[in-house]
């Protein structure tokens, strides 16, 4: 029981020195990919850089000892940071003390939700947010943030709380790029991009072995770091005006304390939503798809309860919201992690960095934490999805365009405010139009199938219709119009069939309709019939006086209901050539 909600009692029972060697060599890598990229994020979030470490200190403790993914890497990354910076934005300015406040206060009470929908069992949440919609908001969101980080690349002041705002003030000040600037960024981010592809085959072609290859390419942005360092001091680039981090503080994350005023926390709470929802559905995402890779599993519930320890715990060590990244989390698996403990190493070398390396940090030109940025968040923006959702689902393409836009016209909290509105828009208006077939049957079998669709039998005076859907009270008077619609069609009928194999519920409005139904058929002389009705679905019927009231029958197939209803057309039985046996 206690394991339920502390998974690293059940982990931590087979921990051996083989798993701890695998945790120690991805820890390893995962570091030295996470100190630029923690860096990087925070100035992203709009804080001090040093805070990207303290983010990936504790937090990542938190997780490994309550989180149930073996391989999910937990830290800052791009889309959080940026909702970060637009939610902390709105209520101080960057660079004050209140800015870092609000940040803080995000990560508290992100997490504090984030747990408290873990303990009450609300992973399902995860579903309220569509894959159109998380991949428009994460494909706007990759190109809000890319250019964000090219006035750093150009060494210009510009700003833009939106897409076409950003892109005018880099037009309006594209006459002062800074030369040197540019000098380090241009190739920063073009050596960032080979490495992210081409460096591993080089170095296997210079005869490394894969692995080791692997491993040396993943530490490219740490050579980047290195090497705009040096050139920063060899040719005095502060003086040139190129911006560099400056002084980042040594030591441990300190305690920090969440703000509790009031005022603040209602401003802030409908972003820390938000935050951790997005946060949550992209770490679970991530998670779900390494855990099948091994045959593994996670429970959503208690990668809540994970993910808001963390949050708590960057929040009091003075951090800002953090989630799992899929990159980080990609790397984390394939150098061979196998249980959370990598994570807890990984905070202990960026706790050694943030004790040690930073004052050698003073000379990184802040390009080049641009750069990583840049590199990193273009792999998310995906250029395919929208033209495979416009030709299989016009209802989900306008979900993920709507998702686009308005992210990137009004921001990341309206985005995806306005791509989970337009998403249930589009569900409602679709349950409350659901697909209905007449059904004929499939001549030599039992099978009926769409008249529309397929060659099958019918007879004018019975009606078998099927129902694709619940019956709720978003179709209810639908249903109702569309059997009366199609009864005025066919002026022979005797019988009218429902077909339930699709319908899984039917709700006090949808009960109410078949009432309507059965009665205006029975003074209009008709029968109507269920047919395939489910068992959960029939237990709720015999509750109530409809069954009783019906004025045909329940029937246990629709093979056996058109069989009836075809007998009886309301002929004489005797007249020679009578067909109607031989046709059933």
């Amino acid at each position: 029981m206690l394991a339920r909600y502390l998974p690293i009692l059940e982990w931590g029972r087979t921990y051996n020195t083989g798993v701890l060697t695998n945790d120690l060599v991805a820890a390893i890598i995962v570091t030295i990919m996470l100190i630029p990229q923690s860096l990087a994020y925070a100035l992203l979030a709009g804080l001090p850089p040093v805070v990207g470490l303290y983010a990936s200190i504790l937090p990542l403790v938190a997780y490994a000892i309550f989180g149930t993914s073996r391989t999910l890497a937990v830290g800052p990354v791009a889309v959080v940071s940026l909702m970060t910076a637009s939610a902390a934005g709105a209520v101080a300015a960057q660079g004050t003390a209140e800015y870092l406040e609000a940040a803080i206060t995000l990560a508290a009470l992100s997490g504090v939700m984030l747990a408290v929908l873990g303990l009450l069992r609300a992973g399902f949440l995860a579903n309220l947010l569509s894959h159109p919609v998380v991949s428009g908001f994460i494909t706007a969101s990759g190109l809000l943030i890319a250019t964000s980080q090219l006035k750093h690349i150009l060494g210009v002041k510009a700003g833009g709380d939106n897409w076409p705002d950003m892109l005018g003030a880099l037009a309006g000040a594209i006459g002062d790029t800074n030369p040197w600037t540019l000098a380090v960024g241009i190739p920063a981010t073009l050596f960032l991009f080979w490495v992210r592809t081409g460096a591993k085959p080089a170095l296997q072609r210079l005869g490394l072995a894969p692995r080791v290859a692997d491993i040396v390419a993943k530490a490219g942005p740490v050579v980047a770091v290195m090497l705009t360092i040096l050139g920063a001091i060899a040719f005095d680039l502060e003086a040139k005006g190129v911006a560099l981090v400056g002084e980042v503080p040594q030591g441990l994350p300190p305690f920090a304390m969440p703000s509790t005023d009031l005022a603040l926390i209602g401003q802030l709470w409908v972003p820390a939503l938000l935050i951790s929802i997005i946060g949550f559905v992209e770490s679970v995402s991530v998670a779900r798809t390494l855990a099948a890779k091994r045959r593994q599993r996670i429970s959503p519930d208690q990668e809540l309860v994970g993910l808001g320890a963390a949050n708590i715990a960057s929040a009091f060590s003075g951090g800002y919201p953090v989630t799992g990244g899929f990159a980080r989390s990609a790397v984390n698996f394939d150098a061979g992690a196998e249980t959370p403990a990598a994570g807890a190493f990984t905070a202990v070398g960026i706790a050694l960095a943030s004790l040690f390396l930073t004052p050698l940090l003073y000379s990184l030109p802040v390009a080049t934490l641009a750069a990583t940025i840049i590199v990193a968040v273009l792999s998310l923006v995906d250029m395919k999805t929208p033209g495979q959702l416009w030709r299989y689902s016009k209802a989900d393409f306008a979900a993920h365009a709507a998702t686009i836009a308005i992210t990137l016209l009004a921001g990341v909290e309206l985005g995806v405010i306005a791509g989970v509105a337009v998403g249930l828009l589009l569900y409602l208006w679709a349950a409350s139009r659901p697909h209905a077939a007449i059904v004929g049957r499939v001549p030599e079998t039992e099978h009926f199938r769409n008249i529309a669709r397929h060659k099958v039998f019918t007879a004018p005076h019975v009606l078998s219709l099927r129902i694709d859907e619940s019956l709720t009270y978003l179709n209810a008077h639908w249903l109702e119009e569309f059997v009366m619609e199609q009864v005025a069609e066919h002026p022979e009928l005797r019988h009218v069939i429902l077909m339930c194999s699709a319908v899984n519920a039917i709700d006090a409005s949808g009960l109410e309709s078949l009432e309507a139904i059965n009665h205006r058929l029975s003074d209009g002389g008709i029968k109507l019939h269920l047919s395939e009705v489910k068992g959960p679905v029939m237990d709720r019927l015999e509750r109530t006086h409809f069954v009783e009231e019906l004025g045909g029958q329940v029937w246990l197939s629709q093979a056996r209901a058109f069989a009836h209803a075809l007998a009886d057309d309301g002929r004489d039985r005797s007249e020679p050539g009578d067909m109607a046996r031989g046709l059933i």
